[in-house]
């Protein structure tokens, strides 16, 4: 489960960001106030903080720096309505991994934090083995019992995500979000097309649909 640590005193905008954030496999924790923040990130670990950073009680970026100081490495955005070049050289300096004004568009933040969290992830191994099939992600070759299977740039994604999220159910908003860099501007139609050719392509692979949620390489039990 990914954990994100949401610090916005505007409760509307937070509301809005916790819902395009929103995913079966995150949690957004939300505060409204440096006192809260502090407390929170005292008790709790995130695997992303988003950080206001004009607050009534303080400063995200004076947060920011001194949980950098402590050694704290958590990826971290910040958000801002000050959008002159100093101000971005001086979030970037004080440990911020990004920095976005406001207003901004909901699909690009859920973007920038989807690639946030896989540049923190784990390091998945290139190449995989399953049941006949070698998956090479580094090489770009594909087989099924010796046998190469040629697959566009498309359906290697989605081939990449399936696997390596192998017994997990991924939304096809998840998957649209990553196969397509943010989706927003792509027919979700696409995503029915790539998985029947990528079933197509790799007969009797156990690429299952959750109906009305997404799809799942599905594992024995």
């Amino acid at each position: 489960m990914q954990s994100i640590f949401l610090l916005e005193d505007d409760a509307a905008l937070g509301r809005g960001i916790a819902m395009a954030l929103a995913d079966p496999k995150r949690q957004v924790t939300q505060a409204g106030s440096i006192d809260e923040a502090e407390r929170t990130l005292a008790e709790m670990r995130f695997s992303l903080w988003i950080l206001d950073v004009n607050l009534p009680d303080g400063s995200g970026l004076d947060l920011l720096r001194t949980m950098r100081q402590r050694g704290d490495r958590t990826p971290a955005i910040l958000l801002t309505a000050n959008d002159l070049e100093l101000d971005e050289v001086t979030g970037l300096e004080a440990g911020a991994d990004d920095y976005i004004t406001k207003p901004f568009s909901l699909a690009v933040l859920r973007a920038r934090v989807s690639a946030q969290l896989r540049r923190a992830a784990p390091a998945q191994p290139d190449r995989i083995e399953l049941d006949g099939f070698a998956f090479d992600f580094s090489r770009l070759t594909f087989s099924r019992n010796g046998a190469p299977i040629e697959l566009s740039k498309t359906e290697q994604r989605l081939l990449r995500l399936l696997v390596e999220n192998r017994g997990r159910t991924l939304t096809r908003e998840a998957l649209l979000d990553r196969v397509w860099d943010g989706g927003e501007f792509v027919d979700e139609n696409a995503l029915s097309v790539a998985v029947r050719r990528l079933r197509a392509k790799l007969t009797d692979a156990p690429i299952k649909t959750v109906y009305g949620v997404g799809y799942t390489w599905e594992v024995d039990k």
